[in-house]
């Protein structure tokens, strides 16, 4: 048996999470469930995408994660179940698989649609699937295998010589501005060159080790855990401070030798 994890756009004030794990409960009382959060915006996929891209892998190869986000889908086009990295992944076809797999999952499989379409997704056909693969079971005994995805794009990086351009995609609870431009892609283009990061009308000489080396009040950028550069105020919230939220463009720049 396998771990179970939960990620959701439920809310904590409703009965919605408990429905579904009563119903995981049912199907297989002895496999634990982990939630990651409840509290992604409604229907915001990209926000969900970052949150289980950033921990997914943490969990072992194995893990089913059930994602109740945005679950009736786009269009109707029913649910998923997928596996890669040797992971399992049930979610509606609303654009979360592929940005997540970079729409590349290893195997992806549709999910029967219901007679009547469920009032509740995730606790009526997306808990089910979750259950079956926690049990062990195949992922293919859930429905024909498919490579039929809504298609969302990821952001990409825009690399020049003396320039990296990325946008935030993700405001944590701080109030931090999580980007997507990473260490790796400094590195490559920096190439040992100092940098600075440029932001609205702000910017920022380097990247320091930790929030806590700026003073009170100042911006700093860091890498976080994953790796990707970060922009925040210690002691404040950069994304209300700066006037900056998901989509704002970040730029670093490298003297021109």
């Amino acid at each position: 048996m396998a771990l179970i994890t939960f990620l959701s756009d439920f809310g904590y004030r409703d009965h919605y999470v408990a429905a579904v794990k009563a119903r995981l409960l049912r199907l297989a009382p002895a496999v634990p469930v982990l939630d990651i959060t409840h509290a992604i915006e409604p229907f915001n996929v990209a926000q969900a995408v970052h949150v289980l891209g950033a921990v997914f892998a943490d969990f072992p190869e194995g893990t089913v994660h059930l994602i109740g986000v945005d679950d009736h889908g786009v269009g109707r086009r029913g649910w998923h179940a997928a596996s890669w990295r040797g992971h399992h992944f049930v979610a509606a076809d609303n654009g979360i698989l592929t940005l997540l797999t970079d729409a590349r999952p290893d195997d992806l499989v549709q999910l029967p649609t219901p007679a009547e379409w469920p009032a509740s997704p995730t606790r009526d056909v997306l808990a089910s699937a979750a259950a079956h693969l926690a049990l062990g079971r195949p992922l293919t005994d859930l429905g024909p295998l498919s490579t039929e995805l809504y298609q969302l794009l990821n952001r990409q990086l825009r690399l020049q010589d003396h320039r990296i351009t990325g946008h935030v995609v993700h405001v944590d609870h701080y109030g931090n501005l999580i980007t997507n431009i990473t260490r790796e892609a400094i590195e490559a283009v920096g190439h040992g060159r100092s940098c600075t990061i440029h932001f609205g009308r702000e910017a920022v000489r380097g990247v320091a080790r930790h929030y806590q080396m700026a003073d009170p009040g100042d911006a700093v950028c860091v890498y976080n855990s994953q790796q990707q550069l970060c922009i925040g105020v210690n002691q404040g919230h950069a994304a209300e401070l700066l006037g900056l939220h998901f989509d704002s463009q970040v730029d670093v720049r490298f003297p021109q030798e």
